[in-house]
């Protein structure tokens, strides 16, 4: 018999495996211990990208800035990360998924020690960047491997699980990035956060398998051809163009609901944790309902309805009159539980829209696209609403929602026109040979 082949993965690589678990849709302990952390990487990348918002306030409180240069902030992660990204789509396919994935993620530490340390307004700009460059790719990374691993009929699960970490970190990690910057200052959350990834680090060191099929595909192109066939090819471009305009429905408005909800409806910094924790709350529970749901009845459908459903939600949140904090969170913490939901759908059809050889590549240059969006959103909110004085309610936010309502409209249209990959013939793909590999890894080997 001949041993498995390089960079196939064996039984040794994803632990052991519950069989009890095997059945259709259902995830075995060690898919779960995988998912949980990449989830766990997820829930750092993601608290450091979000804090800054809440923390939005007190930052053009104590460094003196403008709204536009807060939105400066915010977007100088999300364009550096879309820089890094179109790079290394090029690149990623390259290399075993977990030597990335670690490479990745030891730098976005180091950037958000960086950002911990940073005293003025422009040294926290170039700390935002240098950590973007790192950490606005580990999230593309983190669902090139979920593809890699599971197969179709798990996948919106498993996107599902993957997406619960934006909604725990809405729970714990933002509310208490919020106490830790009032208690302290708004240094305080970057430098805890830098801490607790270490150990991060290291859990994903030992679980994550080394994931090295996809370079036994073929020689790859040269860098810029690489480059030019991930943003010529047409689902690609339909994938592309759906997130962009789900990023423009979204971030346009969530960078500036803290500064709305202060300023204009009087709610108090401090209690701004109620808002992220409720909607943190209903989009755990919430997310991976969803991404069940997308797996019975099918993705496109569950997307279309709760972006919908999102759509008048971001109506309502822009035009919110003052009313008890109660109301304005369970009205705000229900959009984010629509927006996280039809981020579960939406990935789940777009991760499975390329081949696995280019789906390393693939994710990176979507999470540039995702990145890219994200921040040139975040800048035309912060465009439309202009410059004010810090103490003074800001105008025009809903002209800010109805720009996101006419990007989510555009985007329901858009997730019809992605198409699902189809493998080479009479070749499984490295996803449907993963179970076939853990229940004979010898003959899959030879299969693959």
């Amino acid at each position: 018999m001949k041993p498995p082949a390089e960079g196939v993965m064996d039984a040794s690589d994803v632990g052991p495996v519950d069989r009890a678990g095997d059945d259709l849709g259902s995830l075995r302990r060690d898919e779960m211990l995988l998912l949980l952390m990449l989830a766990s990487v997820q829930f750092t990348s993601i608290v450091d990208f979000m804090v800054i918002m809440p923390l939005g306030p007190q930052l053009m409180r104590t460094l003196h800035i403008t709204a536009r240069q807060f939105s400066l902030n915010v977007s100088s992660y999300t364009i550096a990360a879309g820089v890094a990204g179109i790079l290394a789509s090029t690149l990623m396919d390259r290399f075993g998924r977990k030597a990335a994935f670690l490479t990745l993620y030891a730098g976005f530490l180091v950037g958000t020690l960086l950002c911990g340390l940073a005293q003025t307004f422009a040294t926290l700009l170039a700390a935002r960047v240098a950590t973007g460059m790192f950490g606005g790719i580990l999230g593309g990374m983190a669902l090139a491997i979920v593809g890699d691993v599971f197969p179709e009929h798990k996948r919106g699960r498993a996107t599902g699980v993957l997406m619960s970490a934006f909604a725990l970190a809405s729970v714990v990690g933002v509310p208490v990035g919020i106490y830790l910057g009032n208690r302290f200052d708004w240094h305080a959350p970057f430098l805890v956060l830098a801490a607790l990834g270490l150990p991060v680090l290291f859990a994903a060191l030992r679980v994550l398998p080394p994931l090295r099929g996809h370079l036994q595909e073929g020689p790859h192109a040269p860098l810029l051809a690489r480059l030019a066939e991930t943003f010529s090819h047409a689902n690609h471009l339909r994938a592309f163009a759906l997130i962009g305009t789900m990023m423009l429905g979204a971030f346009a408005v969530i960078p500036f609901i803290s500064v709305y909800l202060v300023r204009n409806l009087g709610i108090a910094e401090t209690s701004l944790p109620v808002i992220f924790v409720t909607g943190g709350l209903l989009s755990l529970v919430g997310a991976p309902v969803v991404g069940r749901l997308a797996d019975r009845h099918g993705k496109l459908i569950v997307f279309r309805v709760v972006a919908s459903i999102s759509a008048v939600l971001i109506v309502v949140v822009t035009h919110l009159p003052p009313l008890p904090l109660l109301v304005i969170a369970a009205i705000t913490g229900t959009m984010m539980l629509t927006n996280a939901g039809r981020m579960v759908a939406a990935m789940a059809m777009v991760t499975g829209s390329v081949e696995p050889a280019r789906r390393g590549g693939f994710m990176s240059a979507n999470s540039a696209v995702q990145h890219i969006s994200t921040g040139l959103a975040a800048y035309i909110g912060g465009r439309i609403i202009g410059d004010n004085p810090v103490d003074q309610p800001i105008p025009h936010f809903n002209t800010v929602g109805y720009v996101a309502v006419a990007a989510t409209i555009l985007s329901i249209w858009l997730a019809g026109r992605v198409r699902p990959a189809a493998g080479p013939a009479g070749k499984p793909s490295e996803i449907g040979a993963f179970e076939d590999v853990l229940d004979d890894p010898l003959s899959a080997a030879e299969t693959l």
